[in-house]
């Protein structure tokens, strides 16, 4: 295995996810993870994560120098590598340019950990995200690329089985990421490929049933990919003792409620099954809110307040519940900034809020994992592919599609144009493609003609991507004949729009959600 530390990296886990990807099991650990701790575990070679933090500050995260020292393959990246240069007698500064998103390096020396690279002096496209920079090297380190204004942007001491790299391969916009961290695992680390994700699942369903034992789990699912996936996992491992909760809020798709209630009740055929229609409640208490934090925590904490009346009127007919089961997954809860107390938190995830209100055991089966690698387990847990292949969908709904206050008539505009969008994308064979498709309404109108009249109303922007994992993702390119015939329906066949637009930015630096 390789271990991963974590220096609170918004990609940190996508490095253990490239790992695996490899062949080779990874695991994320603490930054603060003792020498001993790793020893114990036995990895063929670290990973140190990058992080928001400047190794010169009086709190930055840092590691023991005996892990350096252990005799195991080391690989900084950013973060990683400067604190390596500051522990091992380099000297790290704040850079007066910093280096954000495309890079051109040169490789000066291509050595283990760049093998497979273009050639010396060749140029290779990476991805920086960083302000500050090695400005000298600790003995017996080599450089082994560089950028017009980051000299050690790769360096190697091969006679410490060390090496750093300032770019970040494990993003896809490095192109040649995954060859770099293919040399690390197994030309430096000499690791064995020998992890399949095919054999995760009986493996989470043993854990599950070793954590839970005979008590009961209750979970709030929502019929999209995770949620399911988890119930699913929960279902197998513990039957007749999982019950399953929908609370519809009234910030769901057209047709959503009927879909999800067949999905459970008929093909799943769970055993415990809830419908709960709350939408009055929720849409009463977001009547005049417009900043998205209070939307999401809104609705978190009345999500909390229905759950909670669900599960004192089941607790009371079931004696057993006593875990709360939850379909999140390692984005919601990066973005969220809560495997470290270093990271940056982007925004706050309405199931992350649930725990605070609910006197229950937290189990979440899906936390480690990416969104495409909860399909695959999806596959082996032989859940139906219209479930599978749903684009995601997020806890809080339309609520943060629609910008601004949510409202009947917003809700009803925007139901109505994003099944168009949908539709469409479905009929023409595109759906597959994109990794996300939403539409969202923006709070502004703007002034059209319809025959001879002048319309003043609102504007839908089409949104469409394509990612591996959520945390990069670029605009979708779907042909303009397509867009064409979906705005037309739109301002066709929805009454309140009379202008239809396509939302070409990328994340980062956006979000693929609008709040």
């Amino acid at each position: 295995m390789i271990a991963v530390l974590n220096f609170g990296g918004q990609t940190c886990h996508l490095i253990a996810r490239r790992v695996r990807e490899l062949g080779v099991y990874s695991e994320v650990l603490p930054f603060d993870v003792s020498p001993e701790k790793v020893m114990e575990l036995k990895p063929d070679g670290i990973i140190l994560s990058g992080g928001p933090s400047s190794v010169y500050e009086k709190d930055a995260p840092i590691i023991k120098k005996e892990i350096l020292e252990l005799g195991i393959p080391v690989l900084g990246i950013c973060y990683g590598l400067q604190l390596i240069a500051k522990i091992l007698g380099g000297n790290v500064e704040k850079g007066n340019l910093k280096e954000f998103g495309k890079k051109e390096i040169t490789v000066e020396k291509n050595g283990l950990l760049l093998k497979g690279l273009n050639g010396l002096n060749k140029k290779e496209q990476v991805w920086m995200s960083h302000g500050d920079l090695v400005t000298s090297l600790p003995k017996d380190f080599d450089i082994l690329a560089s950028t017009d204004t980051c000299k050690y942007a790769a360096v190697e001491s091969r006679k410490r089985n060390i090496f750093g790299i300032q770019f970040h391969a494990e993003v896809a916009h490095t192109l040649k990421g995954t060859q770099i961290l293919r040399n690390f695992v197994f030309d430096v680390c000499k690791a064995k490929k020998d992890w399949d994700i095919k054999n995760i699942s009986e493996k989470l369903v043993d854990e599950i049933k070793d954590e839970v034992k005979s008590d009961g789990v209750i979970m709030g699912v929502s019929g999209g990919v995770d949620s399911t996936v988890a119930a699913t996992l929960l279902h197998k491992a513990i039957d007749g003792n999982l019950y399953c909760v929908f609370v519809d809020h009234g910030l769901i798709r057209k047709g959503e409620a009927d879909e999800v209630r067949n999905f459970f009740e008929n093909k799943l055929h769970f055993r415990h099954f809830y419908f709960i229609d709350a939408s009055k409640i929720f849409l009463d208490r977001l009547k005049g809110i417009t900043e998205p934090e209070q939307k999401r925590k809104i609705i978190g904490h009345t999500f909390i307040e229905v759950f909670e009346k669900k599960v004192e009127e089941l607790s009371r007919k079931f004696k057993d519940i006593k875990f709360l089961g939850q379909g999140t997954i390692y984005p919601d809860r990066i973005e969220s900034a809560q495997p470290n107390k270093n990271a940056s938190k982007i925004k706050s995830h309405h199931n992350l809020t649930l725990p605070e209100k609910m006197n229950l055991k937290i189990i979440e089966p899906l936390k480690e994992f990416y969104k495409d690698e909860v399909r695959q387990l999806g596959k082996e847990l032989q859940i139906p592919d219209e479930i599978i292949e749903r684009h995601p969908f997020p806890g809080p709904g339309l609520a943060i599609r629609i910008l601004g206050e949510v409202t009947d008539e917003r809700l009803r505009i925007l139901r109505d144009a994003d099944f168009i969008f949908i539709e469409e994308l479905k009929k023409s064979g595109q759906y597959k493609k994109i990794w996300q498709a939403l539409a969202a309404l923006l709070p502004v109108k703007s002034v059209g003609v319809m025959g001879d009249a002048r319309t003043y109303e609102y504007i839908i922007s089409l949104r469409a991507v394509t990612s591996l994992d959520a945390m990069t993702a670029d605009w979708a390119r779907i042909p303009y004949e397509i867009l064409e015939r979906i705005s037309n329906r739109i301002i066709n066949e929805v009454k309140g729009v009379n202008r239809v637009v396509y939302d070409i930015s990328q994340k980062p630096p956006a979000t693929i959600e609008y709040e």
